[in-house]
């Protein structure tokens, strides 16, 4: 009988010492990116996320990694387009779009130009495949990361063969290699757990399986690639609605903490994870409301905090704790 009542993953140990506090993270994909990069915000890592906005499919995110690339290819009048009111393009999300298309520009590019530059110098590429199901515009071919409520008329929805996710994705990966001059870069592969629905349960399911099939593809092909199971954590380790939220789409909080727990054990060092325990601790402190704040004792524990901050400092530059000690420093004379 299994007293767990249920089937758990194991961390691989593996990968312990992929990620730590002086490198840099460039993230790419699906709205569950979103996610593991705010932990790792929140947690003071170096982060770049999403610099087309949230993209779901694995041709996109190719496109979207070989521009980057190319390092000189911004975006131009051409490549938007109005409706309703709004400047679009096919490349982006939504948020990116504007009423005015000279600012709707300025923003794709001065996003391009950063994320040229964060690409080029991280250490490690997480990107997560959302849906292999896609749209293709008639008039071109081309394969949209958002068809931003356009016509279905304009579009051909079709999904992509395991060969298309794993050929674009490797060949995008080297044109980045290449144009880092082939230094090191840790490729971590996951497919999100966030369910797409409009097609049904069982188109889901295979669309997910088309993913899952090319990471694998990917991984034994590219020696510096490692899967990590944030679709199989939720699918089939917790393994219940109660880690979903309301729209039973997207996991919930608990789900998120309890996939980061996972990462953190996979690819944290021991060393690390206390770092970020410690910085936990700090955080919760900065957060905490207390009723006598202009008491010696609060005033004594602020001071603590500042100081703790200071050390940290010192050891990691780059950590930005200015909004903790704006709040520690608010309470003392």
């Amino acid at each position: 009988m299994n007293v767990l009542f249920r089937t758990a993953l194991t961390p691989s140990g593996t990968a312990s010492n992929i990620i730590n506090h002086k490198q840099g993270l460039f993230l790419l994909g699906s709205c569950f990116t979103e996610h593991i990069s705010q932990k790792l915000a929140s947690h003071k890592f170096t982060t770049s996320t999403n610099p087309f906005g949230i993209v779901y499919n694995p041709i996109s995110m190719a496109q979207c990694l070989e521009r980057l690339a190319a390092g000189n290819q911004p975006f131009s009048e051409a490549e938007v387009f109005e409706n309703a009111g709004l400047w679009h393009s096919w490349d982006h999300h939504g948020h990116f779009s504007k009423p005015d298309k000279k600012e709707t520009l300025k923003g794709m590019n001065a996003a391009y130009f950063k994320a040229v530059e964060n690409l080029m110098t991280c250490d490690v590429l997480l990107l997560t495949l959302g849906t292999s199901d896609v749209f293709t515009l008639k008039e071109t071919g081309k394969v949209v990361a958002n068809n931003h409520k356009m016509p279905g008329a304009l579009f051909v929805p079709r999904r992509l063969l395991v060969s298309e996710i794993v050929e674009s994705t490797l060949k995008a990966l080297e044109k980045v290699k290449a144009a880092r001059g082939n230094s090191g870069l840790k490729v971590i592969l996951t497919v999100s757990p966030v369910r797409h629905l409009r097609n049904g349960l069982i188109e889901n399911q295979r669309s997910k399986a088309a993913l899952i099939l090319a990471c694998e593809e990917i991984c034994k092909r590219l020696e510096e690639a490692s899967y990590f199971p944030a679709y199989e954590l939720l699918l089939d380790d917790l393994r219940d609605y109660r880690f979903y939220a309301a729209d039973m789409i997207h996991p919930s909080d608990v789900a998120v903490d309890y996939v980061w727990h996972f990462f953190s054990e996979t690819y944290f060092s021991e060393e690390t994870r206390r770092l970020n325990d410690q910085i936990g601790k700090m955080l919760a402190a900065a957060q905490h409301r207390p009723f006598h704040p202009d008491t010696a004792q609060h005033q004594a524990f602020a001071k603590a905090q500042l100081e703790a901050i200071q050390k940290l400092n010192q050891e990691f530059p780059g950590m930005d704790f200015s909004a903790e000690i704006a709040v520690f420093q608010k309470v003392l004379p």
